[in-house]
């Protein structure tokens, strides 16, 4: 009986040993690289400690981000020896992927999913937009902030105060200030005639002067209160008038004649040489670069800041992004199904997202007396060790960090955030996924549709066309480009939003 005990003793022990020293079940992960060429993920110590948290080892596939969609797309076509976890080139608006029965319906799981669940209830415009139209949800978000460090209206505090004015808040007050700026030598070198009211690209027109008309033509296409799904650019009234005000701009010279091809270095320039008193841009750009190339900046006191949005029949606001920036599936097929939806529901946990954006107390940042976080030196000063830790990073469903963004910047940036754009953000219209009938509508019709209405417009504002004469043909060219039928698309995609996010 004791030599019968030995053995027992013995196998037991052996059994724990070898429990002891059984090795993490490895899953594949097919994803892009880091944007700097001189990082590879597969070694950050972040991403290894998340995915040793998660009781896994990933074999990781990392291709470059410039060619990924690229070399992804056929692996997605063909459907064979995918890695168990994808991140996808795009996202699979049309259901591509989904009606190909690639990836696996991740809340049939939501019992062994809690991280990814609790964060799903707590952001119901995420689920609305991750909802597919059969009322799965397949795929885990990329995300980015929505409701700061948005485009912004920047003015030269510098100009403002040599004027005497404070800054305007209306189109009328705001046309004014351009009247002053065009006029008088404001920079003070004794040429009144070089001075550049106003510097924006093109592309930030709709942002800054849409809004005050009462239109989204960002999204373009926006519901109002009711849950009416309008297309801007379709808004007779409305767009009649926010071309009319453009094209009053341009003809006065408030809106240079080469409006569409200035660039951001231009406008870079201008502030260095003091030429410019408004510009209009993401404002992590207003501390980083307009004010850090404006001579006199001490970094304590911004010279652009940014204001509220300007006003006109209605009361101004800023569009703000989509928050989903990427998304990830599992394979259906994957032979290592459970270990994979584990992974990254830690990886959707506060514990990783902590660590994506922030990495190690001691290591990336530290805490100060009051108990708030500050970035090391040689986490800001070195970046290619900082993003060879893995923070934010790319490869993996991270989400975007007020906080974090926040210590990078200087604090009157920070303020000033938070006091004239954070109020004044509105969600864009979301992301909705097709039917294989409205992707059909959309791809048949949206290109065209677009293509005309910017082409149009630019048309409109610089007079090649005329408003007063050419507008209800412009009007009328819309609906021979079936924008009728695209409105019941997007309607029918908004009702189906709305529903999944209660």
């Amino acid at each position: 009986m004791k030599k019968t005990l030995s053995i027992l003793l013995a196998l037991c022990l052996l059994l724990g040993c070898a429990s002891a020293f059984a090795e993490n079940p490895t899953i594949s992960q097919l994803a892009i690289n880091s944007y700097y060429s001189t990082v590879d993920l597969k070694d950050a110590y972040l991403l290894k400690k998340i995915a040793d948290n998660a009781g896994v080892t990933v074999d990781w596939n990392l291709l470059d981000p410039g060619t990924y969609a690229e070399s992804v797309s056929p692996m997605l076509a063909s459907g064979q020896d995918l890695a168990d976890v994808v991140m996808l080139p795009d996202l699979d608006l049309n259901q591509t992927y989904l009606s190909a029965g690639l990836f696996e319906p991740l809340d049939t799981h939501f019992d062994i999913m809690p991280n990814y669940k609790k964060f799903l209830d707590e952001n119901p415009i995420i689920k609305g937009s991750l909802t597919a139209v059969d009322g799965h949800i397949y795929y885990v978000p990329q995300t980015v902030v929505t409701n700061n460090y948005q485009p912004v209206l920047m003015y030269n505090v510098k100009w403002l105060e040599k004027a005497g004015i404070e800054a305007p808040t209306t189109l009328d007050a705001f046309v004014e200030m351009l009247r002053y700026y065009k006029e008088n030598d404001m920079n003070g070198n004794g040429d009144a005639t070089d001075e550049i009211p106003m510097s924006i690209q093109s592309a930030f027109l709709p942002y800054m002067f849409g809004p005050a008309f009462g239109l989204d033509l960002v999204s373009g296409f926006y519901a109002d209160d009711e849950g009416k799904v309008h297309y801007a650019a379709y808004e007779s009234e409305a767009y009649k008038a926010y071309l009319t005000f453009l094209n009053g701009l341009y003809n006065e010279g408030l809106l240079e004649v080469e409006f569409t091809s200035l660039n951001r270095d231009q406008i870079v320039e201008r502030c260095a040489n003091e030429t410019t008193g408004v510009t209009f841009d993401f404002s992590w750009q207003m501390s980083t670069l307009y004010s850090q190339n404006s001579p006199g900046y001490d970094g304590e006191h911004g010279i652009f800041v940014g204001v509220a949005p300007l006003s006109g029949d209605h009361e101004g606001f800023y569009v703000g992004r989509n928050p989903v920036s990427n998304v990830f599936g599992i394979n259906a097929k994957s032979a290592n199904l459970e270990a994979a939806i584990k992974y990254l529901d830690y990886a959707m946990s506060e514990e990783a997202q902590d660590l994506y954006v922030w990495g190690e107390e001691g290591l990336t940042y530290e805490v100060d007396a009051d108990g708030n976080r500050h970035f090391l030196p040689r986490t800001t000063e070195d970046s290619t060790w900082f993003q060879g830790l893995g923070i934010n990073a790319p490869n993996m469903p991270s989400q975007q960090s007020v906080p974090a963004t926040d210590v990078l910047l200087a604090p009157w940036h920070v303020q000033n955030d938070r006091e004239f754009e954070e109020p004044y953000i509105r969600a864009p219209f979301p992301v909705v996924y097709s039917t294989t009938e409205e992707a059909n509508t959309l791809s048949m019709y949206m290109v065209d549709l677009q293509t005309y209405v910017d082409e149009r417009a630019v048309g409109f504002i610089s007079g090649t066309y005329s408003i007063e004469d050419e507008f209800d043909s412009y009007i009328a060219a819309l609906q021979g480009l079936q924008i009728e039928e695209l409105l019941k698309v997007k309607q029918a995609q908004y009702d189906r939003y709305v529903a999944a996010t209660k």
